[in-house]
């Protein structure tokens, strides 16, 4: 049985693209230098705390959006996040995440 996390995650997939994708890519790509920094290297991996950074080409928008805010508000705890989605509005993390989820994951 899906619970949680996995739940949403299977939803979110069932959606068309369409209602996803309610940002400007190309607004995004602008909005994303500080992230390739970290999510378009293979196999990147921080110093502290240690941990694998996900690649993020090809993402679910609706993810990336939930992810942004969780991390903007508290329910994702990451300094480093927290301080770049704390910048955006939510318009912007439309942006950002249409932008990422037009991209192919290689």
């Amino acid at each position: 049985m899906l619970t949680g996390k996995r739940l949403i995650m299977a939803v979110l997939m069932l959606l068309p693209l369409s209602a996803m994708a309610d940002g400007d890519a190309k607004n995004g790509r602008a909005l994303t230098n500080t992230c390739l920094g970290c999510h378009a290297i293979e196999n990147y991996r921080t110093v502290y705390p240690m941990y694998k950074v996900p690649k993020l080409g090809g993402q679910n928008a609706a993810y990336i959006v939930a992810a942004l805010k969780a991390y903007r508000d508290g329910g994702r705890p990451n300094k480093t996040m927290h301080a770049q989605a704390a910048t955006l509005s939510d318009q912007e993390m439309a942006d950002v995440a249409a932008y990422f989820a037009s991209r192919f994951a290689n």
